[in-house]
């Protein structure tokens, strides 16, 4: 073979070791999942966890101010140290050096907390009451937000494509209302640094947050995983993009002919990769940042599992448990909005199933320790099942942090029916958590109650308030009252306060059978 062709081979040999040596290199490079970068919040006054990767057996040290540790990378090459407990303040510099280094800027200790839920709590500053107010005057260096794009998958993820931004009207427009409302509460009450981790995905089921294998060995939601796993075994997303275009294009036909036309087809997600089937939340959005050190968690979700009401009774505790179990942080605090006020308001007493998910969410609270919830019952829109006023809604969340978890003695429940006795043909119901004490609004007359029989049959009950936190039920209709109910409807008219203006705990003294009781799919 010619001179110039060795040469060649010497060439492509020296071009393959350099190539080869590059990716070693590479795959050697402590990296950090993207949960850890400039800008970001660490918890203060708790130990600090700090992971990654490097090449199997690297040593890797973590330096936070006069705090440095060592570690060595196990054989996949995963590394984690905890860090020691730190006073809010900053900034701060975060070091990583291993066989590189890797340096993290303007890094600050205070107050963490995820945003989670649906689409009322993904729903933005952009699109809450006063956006333009709002936006102008999101001037807070030390509140720091970041976002987790949506990923709906089976296998569990360990990183997520996003980075901390500075709270300021440029980063704020498009972050959860309800969140940075909640931490701008937090921040400019207690005076630290904020850190908001916005995971929300609009429409989402609560089954889509729990891992799998907990659905799987729980024999209540067998139908719920069977009607899954025909869908995961049927489903052609192909045939769907077919059919949407098909009706795309018909749609134009009509619009360029002048016909009159709705909305625009929507283009449809892959029901596999979307926010509904179980487990895909779990993996895509949660476990990427599952272990970083947070305070706790605000969640606003239900409107999508409110015609499975009664699997929502252990369904949702399930999913608050699974969260604290793989954090490892023990039993953080976990506070939720019940369902708003939405749809048509109704004359008559009836069956309502998002009463029924307004229930099983309150039930929550005594399940489990270190929950909350903030009753917006007075705070919807019958026609926008995203109601904008989303400041009310951080404030009453915000409560809830304030005095369980940082001290401040102000008065952070609803009011919560505690007792019923009958009196002839009345009812004296007494409450609990009445804070100033009972109160109405608008009008003197408590409204929103009503009175059953052994009929079961509802009536509109007359009531009035007796001392500090009782309320006195009868109906001309109901000569032997047994039940009564308050607030009982989709989009309820009813009027009962605290004296600081949180409205009573929808709620019934029955336990008959309600709508969705046999539903589990």
């Amino acid at each position: 073979m010619s001179r110039t062709h060795w040469k060649r081979v010497a060439i492509a040999f020296c071009m393959l070791f350099v190539g080869i040596s590059a990716s070693q290199n590479a795959t050697a490079d402590v990296t950090l999942p993207s949960i850890f970068g400039d800008h970001m919040v660490l918890q203060r006054e708790l130990p600090i966890p700090i992971w990654g990767r490097a090449n199997p057996g690297e040593q890797v040290r973590v330096t936070l101010g006069s705090d440095s540790r060592m570690v060595t990378a196990d054989k996949d090459g995963r590394w984690k140290v905890m860090l020691g407990k730190m006073s809010a303040g900053g900034p701060h510099k975060l070091e990583i050096q291993g066989d590189n280094a890797v340096t993290f800027d303007d890094v600050m200790i205070g107050e963490v907390w995820v945003c989670s839920g649906q689409s009322n709590m993904a729903w933005s500053v952009g699109q809450a009451n006063d956006p333009d107010l709002e936006i102008a005057a999101a001037k807070f260096p030390q509140i720091r937000l970041i976002s987790v794009p949506q990923v709906g998958t089976q296998e569990p993820q360990d990183d997520f494509k996003g980075s901390w931004q500075i709270c300021s009207p440029e980063s704020v427009p498009s972050f959860s209302a309800v969140g940075y409302f909640f931490g701008r509460q937090l921040h400019q009450t207690l005076d630290v640094p904020i850190g908001l981790i916005d995971n929300a995905w609009g429409g989402s089921s609560a089954e889509a947050w729990v891992r799998r294998d907990l659905l799987e060995n729980d024999e209540r939601y067998q139908q719920l995983l069977d009607r899954w796993t025909h869908l995961e075994k049927t489903y052609d997303h192909e045939k769907v993009m077919a059919d949407f275009k098909k009706r795309l294009a018909d749609w134009k036909a009509k619009k360029d002919a002048g016909e009159t036309v709705g909305r625009r087809p929507r283009s449809p997600r892959s029901q596999l990769k979307g926010q509904h089937r179980p487990a895909n939340l779990y993996n895509g959005v949660l476990k990427p940042i599952i272990g970083y050190g947070i305070r706790g968690a605000i969640w606003y979700q239900g409107e999508s599992n409110a015609n499975r009401a009664y699997q929502y009774r252990h369904l949702f505790p399930l999913m608050i448990q699974n969260w604290r179990d793989e954090w490892g942080q023990g039993d953080f605090p976990f506070y939720w909005v019940q369902l708003a006020d939405f749809r048509n308001e109704v004359n008559q007493p009836g069956d309502s199933n998002w009463a029924e998910l307004r229930e099983a969410q309150t039930m929550t609270m005594t399940k489990l320790p270190n929950t909350g919830e903030a009753v917006i019952v007075d705070l919807g829109e019958a026609a926008d099942i995203h109601p904008k006023n989303k400041q009310d809604v951080a404030k009453r969340l915000a409560r809830w942090a304030l005095a369980r978890d940082y001290g401040m003695e102000i008065v952070h429940r609803s009011p919560l029916y505690q007792s019923m006795k009958k009196q002839g043909n009345k009812i004296i119901l007494t409450f609990d958590h009445v804070g100033g004490g009972l109160d109405t609004f608008d009008v003197r007359e408590p409204i929103g109650f009503t009175i059953a029989g052994e009929d079961k049959v509802f009536h509109p009950a007359q009531s009035k308030l007796i001392g500090k936190n009782q309320i006195e039920v009868s109906s001309d209709d109901v000569p032997n009252p047994v039940a009564v109910r308050y607030a009982w409807a989709d989009n309820p008219v009813c009027n009962v306060q605290n004296a600081e203006g949180l409205p009573l705990t929808p709620f019934r003294t029955d336990d008959w059978p309600g709508m969705t009781v046999n539903n589990h799919r």
